[in-house]
């Protein structure tokens, strides 16, 4: 017990934990949007539901790691490529993923919104948890993969985990509350998700791109994103108070 605390332990803890909160974003986002098409008093618990379900897959599989490094063996090959078990769940996510951003894409600028406020659009909370363990599970593939390339030591995987689900847990509101105030920043989420199911389609195929390169152009997005909504803001300021002096 006493090798667990040591000064390499608690690097690779701080680590593995800064790692899963933000591996964890892409999977906030897309319950995040899922639950917005649901009605608005399920929508707390939904997300609550998807976060807590997505804890217990992680652990699930870190205690099955023997079972998760034999998925990696190829089961066939096709045209000279080799696929593992592991592979075809990365690249049915990816196009689950696919499917499902841009979907959300075409509902947005087709100008569905009214159904959803009218109950048209809406989600039943079954639909939309279904929808989530599918996400949380090849999420929580591509997230233990790469914490057993970090650590050795299950219990530090573990406690990883569970402080980075607790973080998300507890940001997922604001997060939420954030994207759907803001159209065009849940436009670009959107964008990030349909890139992300693109990546894990590449990855079935042994196609590695860095992931420093993608989370880099997602945050740059981001900040871009957060300076046009500052411009705009503040020209919306002097129509304000103009509107103000006439009246």
């Amino acid at each position: 017990m006493q090798e667990l605390f040591t000064l390499d332990n608690a690097v690779s803890f701080l680590s593995l934990t800064l790692m899963e909160i933000v591996l964890g974003i892409d999977n906030i986002i897309f319950i995040s949007i899922l639950c917005g098409r649901l009605p608005e008093e399920q929508q707390g618990r939904a997300r609550s539901v998807g976060i807590i379900l997505a804890l217990l897959v992680r652990i699930m599989l870190l205690f099955a790691i023997s079972w998760l490094a034999g998925l990696q063996s190829d089961v066939f090959t096709l045209f000279g490529i080799g696929f593992s078990a592991r592979d075809l769940i990365l690249m049915a996510g990816g196009l689950f993923l696919i499917y499902k951003s841009t979907s959300e894409i075409h509902h947005k600028l087709e100008g569905m919104d009214e159904d959803e406020k009218s109950g048209k659009g809406m989600l039943t909370f079954q639909y939309a948890i279904v929808q989530i363990i599918l996400l949380d599970i090849v999420f929580s593939f591509d997230s233990i993969l790469t914490a057993i390339g970090l650590v050795d030591n299950v219990l530090i995987m573990v406690a990883a985990v569970l402080i980075s689900m607790a973080i998300m847990l507890f940001a997922a509101k604001s997060i939420s509350d954030f994207i759907h105030k803001h159209p065009t920043l849940k436009m670009l989420a959107l964008s990030f998700l349909l890139m992300i199911g693109m990546l894990l389609m590449v990855e079935g195929f042994d196609v590695h791109v860095p992931k420093g390169y993608v989370y880099f152009a997602i945050f740059f997005s981001l900040m871009v994103e957060v300076l046009n909504m500052r411009m705009r803001k503040n020209s919306s300021k002097p129509v304000e108070l103009k509107k103000k002096l006439k009246g």
